[in-house]
């Protein structure tokens, strides 16, 4: 038995759109009952509190999900594309693969354990996700070029190497400013101590993280040109 599915587009489409609604719905509900600030929280700042948390860990896990398996089938089609053109090692890809992977176990910790309630680990999580992450749409940025132009163009290489390099460029600061912060809350007002420092934190990891949603959005022309084949075989006694 043969099942085809053709085209694989939706995979990436879908992880965009879920995790952008992920980001706007917890960010809506924190702010609507009065749990964080309007003006620029920490993205766990939206999903410590219930009910958001709720939503947020629910949504952050499939975000992870998705993510992992957009980027196992990014790897499987650059092994294709070798097969007619070779551009990149495989241990190249398999390394970018799981670096990636790391980046998905990040979110995962992140949405499992609460800012509040476990913030050592947390904080852990998150740092693996944001670094691994950051490190990951530079290799395929990197890969993207090698790859062209036969199988993408310099445009869309252009596009996913300025989104690392502005994804590289906020993930210091995010870091630096966050270490400087000498308390663990959410519900941060102008004017206190170490306020600026969590502004500017988390204007930075605002824009690491629709950085990544922005890089995934160039994947689905890709996909559009990728169908996965499983094939099942049944044997008589």
């Amino acid at each position: 038995m043969l099942c085809c599915m053709p085209g694989v587009a939706f995979v990436p489409a879908l992880l965009v759109s879920w995790s952008s609604a992920a980001f706007i719905i917890s960010y809506a509900m924190a702010v609507l009952a009065g749990h964080v600030e309007p003006l620029v929280p920490y993205i766990s700042d939206t999903g410590t509190k219930p009910p958001e948390s709720g939503v947020f860990g629910f949504m952050i896990n499939i975000s992870a999900l998705l993510g992992a398996i957009t980027m196992y089938i990014r790897y499987l089609l650059i092994e294709k594309q070798n097969e007619s053109v070779h551009f990149v090692g495989s241990s190249c890809n398999m390394f970018s693969l799981c670096i990636g992977l790391m980046g998905c176990t990040g979110m995962g910790i992140v949405a499992t354990f609460q800012e509040l309630a476990v913030p050592s680990v947390h904080d852990i999580g998150a740092l693996v996700a944001f670094g691994s992450g950051v490190v990951y749409i530079t290799l395929q940025s990197i890969i993207s070029y090698k790859s062209s132009p036969r199988w993408n163009t310099y445009f869309v290489c252009h596009i996913r190497m300025a989104i690392s390099v502005i994804s590289c460029i906020a993930f210091i600061p995010m870091i630096v400013f966050a270490s400087l912060i000498s308390m663990t809350k959410i519900d941060w007002t102008p004017g206190e101590k170490d306020y600026t420092y969590h502004f500017m934190s988390a204007i930075c990891e605002w824009t690491v993280a629709f950085g990544f949603i922005f890089f995934f959005l160039t994947f689905i022309r890709d996909f559009q040109r990728f169908s996965l084949r499983i094939s099942t075989e049944i044997h008589e006694d």
